[in-house]
């Protein structure tokens, strides 16, 4: 008994000890990209006067990150918050070095989650095509501007409006805009937009609100990787798995600004009512570390019981569902099998019942391919897809192709 009590000692002492080393880690990455950060400063903080239509550009300087045959920026452009007031966004922007024979098409693309720290924004990463790099280059031969919002809040001053539909489809349409501005990027107003995960979730709402928004732009196409888009299916799966300790804090911290009835404090486990706001500033990789140190060390859970069960949150949730797209509006559906963030069995359900509801759907199922691989891997895919869309080709639709559910890894 005393050799069994002691080996539980040694073994708690080399969790918290692990645990300590990895906290440490990631408290000095941040003092560094906190000095890493500011230089960027004068460039992201918005100009006290400013021309407030939106798409408006601000400030454009090279993003110091080289893509082949491109000129690349990163831009401040004027957007729209929650309640259609004039606020500044930034993103990046990839414009062919060689001119246009026609007007050139353009493309957003919406990025995954990244944590709502300033550093966390892609336009202000050290790596900031980190998912793009298998996209951007073959858009850029084609001869097609990219925009790549941060999204407003993300990288600029004020709180990210994280999953919430009108926010992302302001920034995106507005993206377009600032794009559109840049001298030498001779583009029309035909556009599509590629998102993954959290970006999925504003490329389809994109599909449903652009005309709201930028009614003069002209949307040809939809494609989502991974889209965060079946959100009572998500979370039914995971808000007592570490994904809820990555994801929940910038739900958690941005939703109320969106639904002031939302109850926050008596869903969370007092470890996340005293972290979750800090956690949510955390780039993801980080949170992702300490999310896994609370839950499988430590045994905390962020949430006391599913937010779903909640009548308030249910109704928040569904009201953050994208419903199914008309039948003119093709969308490419991409998705891992093996996937544990935004499971696979949810985007099944999302091409059954939109399929069902006569979507045109071209879906691309990626067997193996786990949930940070799959806008990687299908880039070039994806891109044959959307030229398709520029040329006014039919799409292609894979409706009579049920999803792979033999081959998903977690329904």
């Amino acid at each position: 008994m005393a050799v069994l009590r002691m080996s539980t000692i040694i073994l708690v002492a080399i969790l918290a000890a692990t645990a300590m080393v990895c906290i440490a880690i990631i408290s000095s990455n941040a003092l560094k990209t906190d000095s890493e950060q500011s230089a960027l400063t004068a460039f992201y903080t918005p100009p006290e006067l400013f021309e407030t239509t939106p798409g408006t550009l601000l400030r454009l300087e090279a993003l110091g990150t080289e893509v082949a045959g491109a000129h690349s920026y990163r831009m401040l452009y004027v957007t729209e918050d929650g309640q259609g007031n004039a606020a500044v966004a930034s993103g990046m922007a990839f414009v062919p070095v060689q001119n246009a024979t026609t007007p050139r098409p353009m493309v957003v693309w919406a990025h995954g989650t990244t944590g709502q720290g300033y550093s966390c924004a892609p336009s202000r990463s050290a790596e900031p095509l980190s998912q793009l790099s298998e996209f951007i280059p073959t858009a850029i031969t084609r001869g097609w501007a990219v925009a790549a919002p941060d999204y407003l809040g993300l990288g600029t001053p004020g709180l990210e409006q994280y999953l919430l539909k009108e926010q992302e489809v302001r920034d995106t349409v507005n993206s377009i805009r600032a794009l559109q501005a840049i001298p030498g990027s001779e583009t029309g107003n035909n556009f599509a937009v590629f998102g993954h995960s959290q970006g999925g979730h504003t490329a389809l709402w994109t599909g449903h609100l652009s005309k709201q928004f930028a009614p003069e732009l002209n949307l040809v196409g939809v494609a989502a990787s991974a889209p965060a888009a079946e959100l009572t299916s998500i979370i039914d799966h995971q808000w007592n798995s570490v994904v809820g300790w990555v994801i929940g804090p910038e739900v958690m911290r941005s939703w109320p600004a969106g639904y002031p009835n939302l109850p926050v404090d008596s869903l969370l486990t007092k470890a996340a009512q005293n972290n979750y706001q800090r956690m949510a500033q955390e780039c993801i990789a980080d949170a992702a570390v300490e999310g896994q140190i609370r839950q499988e060390l430590f045994n905390e859970s962020f949430f006391v019981e599913n937010p779903a069960n909640d009548p308030i949150w249910a109704l928040a949730l569904a009201d953050q569902t994208p419903p199914p797209f008309p039948a003119n509006l093709p969308l490419m559906l991409v998705q891992g099998t093996a996937d544990q963030v935004v499971l696979a069995g949810p985007n099944a359900d999302l091409q059954e019942s939109w399929c069902a509801s006569g979507s045109t759907i071209n879906a691309l199922w990626l067997g193996g391919v786990d949930h940070l691989k799959a806008a990687q891997v299908a880039g070039p895919s994806v891109t044959a897809w959307l030229a398709g869309r520029f040329a006014g080709e039919t799409p292609p639709n894979t409706c009579n192709e049920p999803p792979p559910r033999s081959l998903i890894t977690v329904q």
